[in-house]
């Protein structure tokens, strides 16, 4: 097992654990979380034998072999493939002394080489590498591109693959989400819950740690805090501990308070002399309780768009692509879309079938090659593009980002606004080049906010952010009363934000009748489906490949019939919360004594007839919204 026991580490002056403790058992998936500069990195660096505690003892096993993901990849003319191939050490190793045996034509050592090499699996590694590979988003051909072709993105990738290649009993994982799309997360999220070994990973992908792990260690306050289950059990474990700290902590208050009190009223008496001096021993060995302090959680919300058109914008016949010295080249066609007020779509497709050109012809950045594109009057577009941070100007501070926008505003109002978003005091005025890339997607998110969007295109939007600030992200879009169109690889966010799905597939936008669990099983179905010819134990359950088929199909046949109840149930509690917000402050004018006074005689009548009015509709609406329940229920008993 993995353990830390009285555990110290300082970086510079900076303490990051004190006496902290922890075990892992072998075969525990556990997510490591905390503040950006916690310590999680360096944690990382103590496994792998890079750091040294400054006091106490980490260990683990010293026959477990680890894997981690490099962070730096050279450019090389090797193949993706052989590079990815190269994690397996062990076989490289047993490659070089199966050649050099054959150079010396040494027979007995060539057959000892063979039967390893048979013992590593050395036979099926091109296909286990390709299935690597093709899950994380690589075509065929692009697996005999050499590495140095590859964008930095694309090397992480193959790092991870590396990574994943390399047999191992512990599997280090720092944020590998931040280089992948959805469909990548999904089928990565697939290969980690069937790894056999002990795994550690850092993310702030809340659905990624909640489908794979099932021990969550938390750096608070110095320490090591381990709480079984997944994040979604932490948060609620968290929760409960920080209600039960400050309930003692007031407890404690009390007694402090009220044996204060005594020896301030009678240690002067005699008589009482003794009790006193016997409560202030009892206040000097009372421990006090250090305050549990939950971080203030960042919050902010989008601005109430000044206009609403609707449509807002309108796409018919568009063909979607990019005009190059040769020629055209198209990557979506035929597309036809309606954004109507208040739509909030989620955008699906594998890694390359056009979701960020779609989101660019969208906003005007690449002009349609054909057909048109018309917006709505009033129309105004929050644009959050995918390599967003890389447009912002580094040599500037957030307050001339916002000046740019709105350069008559006051310097002080834009200063109030910066301070709502984090960027306060000297901060605000700093260049934001040494800023984390967390800080600087929330200056985009501010300037975005700032402008009253009434269209939000957001292609990726999370990729720099943490846990607390995705949260954040999450509860204004939920809020949001303009229309959305989202791009993420955070199913969290895209289930909270979102009501409908559009997939953009074989050059075509087309609409999804299903929900994300659906999509995971479309993806594995056509791309991540496994060759007929590889050499694994799946190949022997094609049954159980069918039938999943055959469940898939049968859900989405069923997600077809929901949801337009679904969305009829969502307008209608919609409606029972707008009316009972009007009839609130009217019932509220009928209780008080003063409206029944002759002078208030017509207010009192016009507010009857008003409160007979709402709750005939009340009434109505809850009849209705009580028949589509009915028969949503009425669905899933039949299923």
């Amino acid at each position: 097992m993995i353990r830390f026991q009285s555990l110290t580490l300082a970086r510079g002056t900076k303490p990051l654990f004190e006496s902290a403790d922890l075990a892992i058992n072998p075969g525990e998936k556990a997510g490591l979380i905390g503040a950006n500069g916690a310590g999680k990195s360096s944690l990382f660096a103590l496994l792998r034998g890079e750091l040294h505690p400054d006091g106490g003892e980490a260990g683990f096993p010293a026959s477990w072999r680890i894997a981690h993901v490099a962070q730096e990849t050279p450019a090389l003319e090797r193949s993706a493939i052989d590079y990815a191939i190269d994690g397996d050490t062990t076989l490289r190793r047993l490659e070089r002394e199966l050649e050099e045996a054959e150079t010396r034509h040494d027979g007995h050592r060539i057959g000892e080489l063979h039967a390893q090499l048979q013992d590593a699996d050395a036979y099926t590694v091109h296909a286990r590498a390709e299935t690597l590979l093709n899950g994380l988003g690589f075509s065929h051909g692009q697996m005999q591109e050499p590495v140095a072709s590859f964008s930095g993105g694309w090397r992480m990738r193959l790092n991870l693959a590396q990574a994943l290649m390399c047999p191992s009993d512990l599997l280090l994982l720092d944020e590998p989400t931040n280089h992948l799309d959805l469909d990548a997360i999904i089928w990565l999220e697939d290969w980690l819950k069937r790894y056999p070994g002990t795994l550690i990973v850092i993310s702030h992908d809340r659905d990624f740690l909640d489908g794979i792990v099932n021990v969550i260690v938390h750096i608070d306050d110095k320490k090591l805090r381990r709480y079984g289950g997944n994040y979604s059990a932490f948060e609620k474990q968290r929760a409960a501990n920080l209600a039960l700290s400050q309930a003692a902590i007031e407890k404690q208050t009390r007694e402090r308070a009220h044996l204060q009190s005594f020896i301030d009223r009678f240690k002067a008496k005699a008589t009482k002399a003794r009790q006193a001096q016997s409560r202030m021993k009892m206040l000097e060995k009372m421990e006090e309780l250090a305050p549990v302090h939950a971080a203030a959680a960042f919050s902010f919300e989008f601005r109430e768009p000044e206009r609403a058109p609707s449509p807002l914008l309108v796409m018919e016949e568009v063909r979607a692509g990019y005009r190059t010295d040769d020629g055209e080249k198209t990557i979506l066609a035929n597309i036809n879309i309606n954004l109507q007020s208040g739509s909030r779509i989620g955008l699906l497709g594998v890694n390359g079938a056009g979701k960020s050109t779609l989101i660019k012809t969208l906003v005007g950045e690449l002009p349609p090659l054909t057909g048109e594109v018309r917006h709505g009057k009033g129309l105004v577009i929050g644009y959050f593009a995918q390599h967003q941070l890389e447009m912002l100007r580094h040599d500037q501070s957030p307050l001339w980002h916002l000046n740019k926008l709105s350069p008559n505003e006051r310097e002080q109002d834009l200063r109030n606004f910066l301070g709502s978003f984090n960027f306060s005091g000297d901060m605000a005025t700093a260049p934001i080049a040494p800023f984390s890339g967390g800080e600087k997607a929330r200056l985009a998110l501010a300037l975005i906010v700032w402008q009253k969007p009434n269209l939000l295109l957001l292609d990726e939007p999370t990729n720099h952010l943490d846990l607390e600030t995705r949260e954040a992200l999450t509860v204004a879009l939920a809020q949001f009363e303009g229309t959305l169109v989202l791009v993420s690889h955070d199913r969290h966010l895209l289930r909270a934000a979102t009501d409908e799905f559009m997939i953009v597939a074989d050059g075509e936008l087309k609409s999804f009748d299903g929900d994300l669990n659906d999509y995971r099983d479309w993806l594995f179905k056509t791309r991540l489906a496994k060759p007929e010819t590889e050499a694994t134990p799946e190949t022997q359950r094609v049954d159980r490949k069918a039938e999943r088929r055959q469940e898939a199909e049968a859900r989405q046949k069923m997600s077809v019939v929901r949801k337009p109840i679904e969305k009829q149930i969502a307008r209608l509690e919609k409606r029972l919360d707008e009316l009972n917000a009007l009839k609130s402050p009217v019932d509220s004018r009928l209780s008080d004594s003063e409206i029944y006074a002759d002078a208030n005689k017509e207010e009192l009548k016009k507010l009857l007839m008003r409160q007979a009015e709402l709750t005939q509709e009340l009434d109505a609406v809850e009849s209705e919204w009580l028949e589509q329940q009915a028969a949503l229920e009425e669905l899933g008993s039949a299923a």
